[in-house]
């Protein structure tokens, strides 16, 4: 037998009472008096024949059975309010939310979605560059580019491309880092990416080495900061040969090291009920399309391995 669901209006009383365990703040929150708010969940405690709230001398605290159905209550609640927002209005189309780390919303993802306006206009893109990990679809994404080794479950993950991870500094200061006509991180400054799983201990064991020691390091959150930073003259970065096209064209950047290739690739993330909207599908074939075209062309123009072995 289906069991019958409490009325929505108790369930927002009940929410709001949870999260500030007094009445007086969730009336104040929901504009109604604290006596409605009392009186509903009285009548919520009574459909449901739990007592979800402790009264003690002034102090409002959750029973362990309020605190457990508050955490129900919740997500339910959120997920309502994003599926409400997500619903197109006569003048404006659909919002699609992507989460993306800053470097590539901004260096690969930015410079690529004028082409999908320009095919749908009436549907908006949001970006967030923040590297919280997202929940679908409680978070109100539809979207996460991520990399990772192998999908994770119980999402969705789709392959986009690779990359190669290669050190790279100014053209300055590689004269005094591969003098000798090879790179030699003794006599260099490396930058490192606090927030990568892979950056130079995994480039020298890649190249066969455990262990090589430098003149100093130097920490970073992002990848663009690391690669500014060697662009400013600071020391070598181990750069994503994608994501620093732009510098070595205009030789702001150069390679000094060999290239290897990351045993992390990038992913498109997304919730299985993505089949089941017209412009979230849209939106993932065109961006499969575009990362197929740019895997091809990494594959044409990019060699695996560049002069300046590590000395």
């Amino acid at each position: 037998m289906r069991t019958r669901t409490p009325p929505l209006s108790t369930l927002r009383l009940f929410d709001a009472a949870g999260r500030h365990l007094s009445f007086a703040r969730a009336a104040a929150e929901l504009h109604v008096t604290p006596s409605a708010v009392s009186h509903g969940i009285v009548g919520l405690e009574k459909a449901l024949g739990v007592k979800l709230f402790l009264r003690e001398s002034g102090k409002l605290s959750l029973t362990r059975e309020g605190a457990d159905y508050l955490t129900y209550v919740s997500e339910a609640l959120s997920l309502i309010a994003v599926g409400t927002r997500r619903l197109p209005t006569p003048h404006s189309g659909r919002t699609i939310a992507v989460s993306c780390a800053p470097t590539i919303a901004s260096r690969w993802l930015l410079p690529r979605i004028h082409a999908f306006r320009m095919r749908h206009p009436r549907i908006a893109i949001t970006l967030d560059t923040s590297h919280r990990p997202v929940g679908f679809p409680v978070d109100g994404f539809d979207f996460a580019i991520r990399m990772s080794r192998i999908p994770v479950a119980p999402t969705h993950w789709t392959h986009l491309f690779g990359e190669w991870l290669v050190p790279v500094c100014s053209p300055a200061y590689r004269e005094a880092v591969a003098a000798s006509g090879s790179f030699d991180p003794a006599r260099a400054t490396t930058l490192h990416v606090t927030s990568l799983s892979e950056d130079w201990q995994a480039w020298l064991e890649a190249i066969g080495k455990s262990d090589v020691p430098s003149l100093g390091t130097m920490h970073f959150d992002t990848i663009q900061l690391s690669l500014e930073a060697a662009a400013a003259g600071l020391g070598v970065a181990l750069g994503r040969r994608f994501l620093m096209v732009r510098e070595l064209q205009d030789g702001v950047l150069v390679e000094v090291g060999q290239a290897v290739p990351a045993a992390t690739t990038y992913w498109l993330v997304s919730s299985e009920m993505t089949d089941h909207e017209q412009d979230l599908r849209s939106f993932r074939d065109w961006l499969l399309a575009e990362a197929a075209a740019f895997a091809a062309f990494q594959a044409e123009s990019v060699s695996p391995a560049v002069p300046g072995p590590v000395s």
